[in-house]
């Protein structure tokens, strides 16, 4: 088969070394790829939000199967496009994607369907919105209602800071994503990620992980895309996994079904566990980033055989199977994320890593000149690794961290804490 990859950070670089691993790929596209991406597949510029350039492009060059990684062209409708051309696509509905690409549809759907989340509030004004909070008392989550690059979510810990949320939010600090605003509950418990591909119908649950989302150790500082992931979860349990797929994404698809748009594609399931008891905090259309690392790691080559019975609609036939493993990743970013950073940094030390099953060097936010390396994004590097135990895992990671010669590199020494 001939694949294209849409995308070009550290989840399409894992998904393109997954896919590679199946023998059913004879060809490799990657769009628009980065400079570890070029390193064991082919690259191509292209707008890969304009449906028309990636169908395009994809018929140019005998395409069979698009993987979309990120949500920007999902919202977008590339699936769709794609879809009416009678190209076979992994990746949701522009009609479905509102499950990421809008808070307020998410809360109204898990009100259509009774699946448990956070209390909820809309607004368009930032009076109204202030007066709400004032009410509500802190602590109290604050999120821009659209796509913010994962960016668009403030747990305030006082009134004043959820009102100065409201202020940015409306001011356009995140643009179109901001004009509406949601406010939630705050939910105590501890969050973890669970990934469950749906085809329209039936749902299968490939995998759980828990990624740190602030840049800081001991979860301290602001917010980012995530600093390390790690899977299994072992707060997301065997038990608390049937439990989340029974009450609420089972009747999300359903719900979704129900209203003419059926859900295809990775349903990745935030959830707020306590006691036992999950509740929904988010759903992403995608593979998250960097949990899709972890997961890539420990599914290898069959991860392309399950997307493609996604996209067929044969996911009834699939089972998932999984090494008794764990796997780790590391995120390094450079000084200054997630706020203003430099790049252009050459990395060196990499072509001495070890490259296997058990050892990956994942690029994100790099570039190619001059034959070298640089930094090229805010979150640079994902460095993974596998092992028999989470701590084994752990162990790699960090010995292959210390390995890359990036002075302006800043990462996390503390991934995994909760669990280890």
């Amino acid at each position: 088969m001939n694949i294209l990859i849409l995308g070009g950070g550290g989840r399409e670089h894992a998904l393109a070394w997954a896919v590679l691993q199946n023998p059913k790929c004879d060809r490799l596209i990657v769009a628009p790829g980065n400079a570890g991406i070029a390193m064991i597949a082919e690259c191509a510029a292209l707008d890969t939000e304009d449906g028309e350039a990636v169908v395009g492009f994809a018929v140019e060059e005998s395409i069979d199967f698009v993987i979309i990684g990120p949500e920007a062209p999902l919202a977008a409708g590339v699936a769709d496009a794609l879809a009416e051309a009678g190209i076979l696509v992994f990746g949701p509905s522009a009609a479905a994607a509102r499950l990421e690409a809008s808070k307020g549809f998410t809360k109204e759907v898990c009100d259509a369907c009774g699946a448990p989340t956070a209390a909820w509030a809309r607004f368009t004004d930032a009076a109204a919105a202030k007066d709400y909070v004032a009410a509500q008392g802190a602590p109290i989550v604050v999120k821009a209602d659209g796509l913010a690059a994962g960016k668009g979510v403030v747990v305030a810990e006082t009134v004043a800071e959820a009102q100065a949320a409201i202020d940015e939010m409306f001011g356009g600090a995140f643009g179109a994503a901001g004009a509406e605003v949601v406010i939630e509950e705050f939910m105590t418990g501890e969050e973890a990620s669970f990934f469950i591909l749906s085809d329209g119908e039936s749902v299968l649950p490939i995998g759980t992980a828990q990624d740190h989302k602030r840049i800081g150790e001991g979860d301290t500082g602001p917010n980012t895309g995530g600093m390390g992931a790690y899977s299994p979860a072992p707060v997301l349990s065997d038990d608390v996994a049937a439990r989340a797929l029974a009450e609420i994404v089972k009747p999300t698809v359903a719900e979704m079904a129900r209203r003419g748009t059926p859900y295809r594609g990775v349903l990745y399931a935030g959830l707020m566990i306590e006691g036992g008891v999950p509740r929904l905090v988010e759903y992403n259309v995608r593979f998250g980033d960097p949990e899709c690392q972890v997961l890539m790691m420990r599914l290898g080559g069959q991860a392309l055989d399950l997307m493609l019975a996604c996209a067929e609609g044969r996911l009834k036939e699939m089972s998932v199977t999984w090494a008794a493993d764990h796997a780790m990743t590391v995120v390094m970013a450079a000084k200054g994320y997630p706020g203003s950073y430099g790049k252009g940094d050459v990395i060196g030390g990499l072509e001495d890593l070890p490259e296997d099953s058990h050892h990956m060097v994942f690029h994100a936010g790099t570039a190619a000149r001059e034959g070298a390396v640089v930094a090229n994004g805010g979150r640079v590097l994902n460095v993974t690794a596998r092992g028999a135990t989470l701590q084994e895992a752990r162990e790699r990671a960090y010995g292959m961290v210390e390995g890359v010669d990036w002075p302006g590199g800043v990462y996390r020494r503390d991934i995994g804490w909760r669990a280890l």
